[in-house]
């Protein structure tokens, strides 16, 4: 039987939902499911795979891997791709898998199909979707004379199955090659944000120009405190220096897809559009009520969001 090879990510102790997408993709497709996950926890994490639907589980669980180096990871994916011989390999378009899957394909003299929204298993064959032109068009993909069918998915596009607790995968070991780094990590210097990626989160509350200054984007933190959100912006407030660029959602941002998307003095410029027009309800709030925010939004409050957002706070704090 044909594999599929979901290649999983983790944060805090868990898989990232956006691996588990892939895993329960994969499981449907009738086709073998593989996982593979790299780093210390990898072992115990794989394991847990196979509670949403892999029947095994290739890691290297080399401590070294444990923060992204593109050398070493390519190393360990490649070792474990010669194992398990998949005719299709999954991963979600994080910043890691954007790096080094390329070049996976490359290796392997194959093609790799990157910021898809759908996957349709055909046999041994996948078709893909992807916006193309800022999503003004979707593009239809499939792969011609590729040994292997590299796809990257954007998070939040598809179901997460219900997690079978007396399942589990098969955790077989891969030992990372020994082949010099171009790269060392030297230091990692974390983020002050707790809260989950934007690309992950289901729910987000962004802000623009409207909020007409850095100290308002509180208003924000206090609702997305409340509603166990994240916190985005818009590339102007970004260039602004109101927030840092990690925020930033659009074009040149982040691409998102959460449950709810609430913006908050975001006018909906088509850069910004770009960026979370693929979020399920989009909540929009702007003083102009010709902003083209609108014509995207499936709510739309006009009103200052320095007015909107405290009400909106209070009122939540009444039913969560």
């Amino acid at each position: 039987m044909s594999k599929v090879l979901v290649f999983c990510e983790s944060a805090n102790g868990s898989i990232k939902s956006s691996s588990l997408e892939l895993i329960t993709a994969a499981k449907n497709s009738g086709l073998e499911t593989v996982t593979c996950l790299l780093g210390s926890d990898a072992p115990t994490l794989a394991a847990s795979s196979g509670n949403y639907g892999a029947t095994s589980s290739v890691v290297c669980s080399d401590a070294s891997l444990d923060a992204y180096n593109s050398d070493a990871y390519f190393n360990a994916l490649e070792a474990i791709i010669e194992k398990v011989a998949p005719t299709i390999v999954l991963a979600s378009g994080s910043a890691p898998a954007r790096d080094v899957f390329p070049k996976l394909a490359a290796k392997f003299d194959s093609g790799v199909a990157a910021d898809c929204t759908s996957i349709e298993f055909n046999g041994d064959n996948v078709k893909l979707s992807k916006p193309l032109y800022s999503g003004k068009c979707i593009a239809d993909l499939d792969f011609q004379n590729s040994k292997i069918q590299f796809v990257l998915m954007r998070p939040n596009q598809l179901p997460v199955g219900e997690a079978d607790a007396s399942a589990t995968a098969s955790v077989e070991e891969v030992a990372l090659p020994a082949k010099d780094l171009r790269v060392l990590i030297k230091e990692i210097v974390q983020g002050a944000s707790k809260r989950v990626d934007l690309t992950e989160a289901n729910i987000i509350v962004s802000g623009g120009r409207g909020l007409k200054e850095a100290s308002n984007f509180k208003l924000l933190e206090d609702l997305a405190d409340v509603i166990g959100a994240s916190v985005g912006a818009s590339r102007a407030v970004v260039d602004a220096g109101w927030v840092d660029h990690s925020m930033q959602v659009g074009q040149t941002g982040k691409t998102v897809a959460p449950s709810l998307y609430i913006a908050c003095g975001i006018s909906g410029a088509i850069q910004h559009l770009a960026g979370m027009s693929s979020s399920k309800v989009i909540v929009a709030i702007n003083t102009d009520k010709e902003a083209p925010i609108f014509q995207k939004a499936t709510y739309g409050i006009v009103g200052d969001a320095l007015e909107v957002l405290p009400v909106l706070t209070e009122e939540f704090k009444k039913i969560l």
